[in-house]
């Protein structure tokens, strides 16, 4: 007779875990549409810059709006605390790894300046894009007006963990429905990764979540406190919510998969695990463009008592074009990504991102390895 259990345990799936089944038709890629709305703004490729210092600057964020996309800045980075982030943005990349994180912590302790913050936001306007830029729950009640009025159009609100219901004996939370209300604007809100979180989430009235705990390549969040579902999983499941909000409400709230995406591959199997987009944030560090020269580093490595990210070396692998669009010479799945989404859409006979969200996805955790001898032998990619 089976004994009691403490409690149960679910299997969740990565990347790796799984592949995805092609179609009983084909479509020519050229004929997959793979724009992503929110609100009232509309973007030609389902693709977000990640509001990282070593990601996005007004520059790239200008720079990726014109390429299709839509770039988040962060409004707590070194672009607000300093008038000089180039200076900054040099030392970070010239630490050595013992000083790194002592001194990260040493630069994000200098205060949020509330005029570098219009200032930021009005040079991404004057380039003409749409400007997105993020802030943590604890900042956005004093910041977000601020920024609106310097022109931004889309608010992300972020932490490692977001919840709709907030528990804490000092101060009045950020009341997510009080914020949609007295901002008018496109709010993104995240991370979560579970079902039940997205869907009170997305009950407070905002146009977005963010998906992903831990994910990220700069990330230790999974490492220093254990927490964490893996990424098709998690889409699956906030999908799930995003499909229950839509039959109670008639509103549709997009899913944005954010964190351990790499190649091209993982962002096809995010998007049929129900994303309508993705947040990138290491692939993008690599380009020419990216202020982070050539490293990258979490949001939460300059934590002062407890870091829970990494500084780690990407290299500028290639231009920011390249690793959108192609043309590329690797191999490994990492440049092209945009080819590679109309490709596999068309090869699982997807014409939209919402018939990508039908493929099927099959448990397959010997998918990359099978029939790769001579690769795995030769460490070829």
């Amino acid at each position: 007779m089976p004994h009691p259990k403490f409690k149960e345990m679910e299997r969740a799936y990565g990347f790796d875990d799984v592949a995805l089944v092609p179609g009983d038709i084909t479509i020519h890629p050229d004929q997959t549409d793979i724009h992503f709305t929110i609100k009232s703004f509309n973007f030609p490729i389902p693709i977000l810059a990640s509001a990282m210092d070593a990601v996005v600057d007004p520059a790239l964020a200008i720079k990726f709006g014109k390429l299709g996309g839509l770039a988040v800045l962060n409004l707590e980075g070194v672009q607000t605390r300093y008038e000089n982030p180039d200076e900054i943005l040099n030392q970070i990349a010239q630490a050595s790894e013992t000083e790194a994180t002592p001194l990260l912590q040493k630069i994000y302790s200098a205060p949020i300046r509330e005029n570098l913050i219009g200032e930021c936001i009005s040079r991404i306007k004057q380039g003409g894009v749409t400007c997105a830029a993020s802030l943590t729950p604890a900042n956005t009640k004093r910041l977000a007006p601020i920024a609106k009025e310097a022109g931004m159009d889309i608010l992300v609100v972020q932490s490692t963990v977001t919840t709709a219901k907030h528990i804490s004996k000092s101060y009045r939370g950020l009341i997510l429905s009080e914020l949609c209300q007295m901002m008018s604007l496109p709010i993104i809100v995240g991370n979560c990764c579970s079902y039940s979180a997205a869907l009170e989430l997305m009950r407070t009235g905002i146009n977005a979540i963010l998906v992903g705990v831990g994910p990220g390549a700069a990330c230790t969040t999974r490492e220093v406190i254990g927490v964490g579902v893996p990424q098709i999983t998690a889409t699956m499941d906030c999908a799930t919510a995003r499909e229950t909000y839509f039959k109670e409400s008639g509103k549709y709230i997009s899913v944005i998969a954010d964190g351990g995406i790499r190649t091209g591959g993982d962002l096809c199997k995010a998007i049929a695990a129900g994303a309508d987009a993705v947040m990138l944030g290491s692939p993008l560090a690599q380009a020419t463009e990216a202020p982070g020269r050539g490293y990258h580093w979490g949001m939460s490595h300059p934590h002062p008592t407890l870091p829970r990210g990494t500084r780690i070396k990407v290299s500028n692998r290639a231009p920011l074009e390249q690793i959108l669009f192609g043309p590329t010479s690797v191999t490994d799945g990492t440049q092209n990504l945009v080819g590679a989404l109309h490709t596999g859409m068309g090869v699982c006979g997807a014409k939209t991102i919402k018939e990508m969200h039908k493929v099927k996805i099959i448990i397959a955790p010997a998918i990359k390895t099978e029939g790769k001898y001579f690769q795995a032998t030769q460490n070829t990619p």
